[in-house]
Formats: C-alpha cells, sequence, structure tokens
C-alpha cells in the first residue's frame, strides 16, 4: 500500500472516531442539561415542599396554643361551675322561703289591717253614741255655734304593708299591690318615697305614717 493511501485512511478513521466522539460528547450534554433541568425543578419543588412544611408546623404550634387555652378554658368553666352550682341552688331555695315568707305576711298582714280598720270603725261608732244631745235653743239664746274640729278620717290604703326590712341599717316599708302574692310586685319603700298619693313620712316602732294628697296624714298599723 502506499503511503499516501495509508495516510488517507489513518486520517478518515481519526475523523470518523473523532465524529463519533463528538456525536457522544453532544449526547452527553443533553443528558446532563437534562439532567440539570430536572434536578432544578426537584430543586424547586423541595423548597416549595419546605416552605408547606414550615407553614405546617406554624400552623400546627398556633393550633396547640388555641388547644391549650381551649383546655385552661373549659378546665376553668369546670371550676366556676362546680363553685356556682351549690350556690345557684341555695339562692333558688333562698327565694323560694322568701316567696312563702312573703305571702304568709301578706296575709297576716291584710288581716292586720282589716282589724285596725275594723276597730276604728267602732271607735267612731262608740264616740259619736256618746256625745250628749243639745235641746234646741229659742232665738233670744242662741249663741254662735263653735266649729266642731273634724275627726281625721281614716283611709284604707292601696297596698298592702308586709314588713319592714333593714338594708345597710336603713328600714324600708316592703309594700305590695293589694291581693297581689308575686315577688316581683313588692316594692321597699324609704322615708320620702311615695306610691301614688301616699308617701312615706315615718317608720314608727309598730306603724307607718303617710302623707296622703289633700287628706290629713294616715298611720298604718304594721304586720
Amino acid at each position: 500500500m502506499k503511503a499516501s493511501t495509508f495516510q488517507t485512511v489513518i486520517v478518515g478513521g481519526l475523523c470518523l472516531a473523532i465524529a463519533g466522539l463528538s456525536g457522544e460528547l453532544y449526547n452527553q450534554y443533553q443528558r446532563l442539561d437534562e439532567l440539570q433541568s430536572t434536578t432544578t425543578q426537584r430543586l424547586k419543588t423541595l423548597d416549595t415542599l419546605r416552605h408547606d412544611l414550615s407553614a405546617l408546623q406554624d400552623t400546627q404550634e398556633k393550633l396547640q396554643f388555641a388547644l391549650n387555652d381551649l383546655k385552661r378554658a373549659v378546665d376553668t368553666g369546670e371550676q366556676q361551675a362546680n363553685t356556682l352550682d351549690p350556690l345557684l341552688d341555695q339562692w333558688a331555695q333562698e327565694i323560694q322561703e322568701l316567696r312563702d315568707g312573703l305571702a304568709a305576711r301578706a296575709t297576716a298582714a291584710d288581716m292586720t289591717a282589716l282589724r285596725a280598720r275594723l276597730e276604728r270603725v267602732e271607735q267612731q261608732h262608740q264616740e259619736l253614741k256618746a256625745q250628749p244631745s243639745v235641746p234646741p235653743l229659742t232665738p233670744s239664746a242662741a249663741k254662735p255655734k263653735k266649729t266642731a274640729r273634724p275627726h281625721p278620717v281614716s283611709l284604707s290604703p292601696p297596698f298592702s304593708v308586709l314588713a319592714v326590712e333593714s338594708r345597710a341599717g336603713e328600714r324600708f316599708l316592703a309594700t305590695a299591690p293589694q291581693g297581689s302574692r308575686s315577688l316581683a310586685d313588692i316594692r321597699l319603700l324609704h322615708n320620702g318615697e311615695q306610691i301614688g298619693a301616699w308617701r312615706l313620712k315615718a317608720l314608727e316602732a309598730r306603724s307607718a305614717l303617710f302623707a296622703v294628697t289633700d287628706q290629713p296624714d294616715q298611720t298604718v298599723p304594721l304586720p
């Protein structure tokens, strides 16, 4: 074989080898580029997952704090309920006893007021019977008549007197509308307060003194 031919063969083989290596390098470069692209996407996905995980952990911590607060609130509510339940039962019992007592007092007060009115009427009747009859005078002996002082008119209060109660060292008169037995209708009167035309002037040992509009003062016995 001639030297020129041999060189041509060698050069051609080298060219083919270089071309094959170039193709292989190109393919490796493309695969490397794809791997880099895939790795970049996976890193982005990993960053997103890390961010989501961090947010989830923050949410979990907040939920845990809220759960702890809720547990403390429930424990506090149970303690308050355990403390208030006996008090509520006691208050309900005391209110019922007060209602029963006020109903009984109201009945006794009505009877006392009625008895007092009857006694005043009988006393007035006796005073009228005891007055001597005066014979008619002749015109010559007639003298100017003195105007008789009118007897105080006894009025019936438009309410029932139930009892006298003490609050912070002050005395109050417990009253209720006639015929009422409701605890909600009870009203406490202090000196100077009034119901309708009846104003409480003073609370004495066994009676209450009222000032009545356009009428003389009225004394109401206490139960």
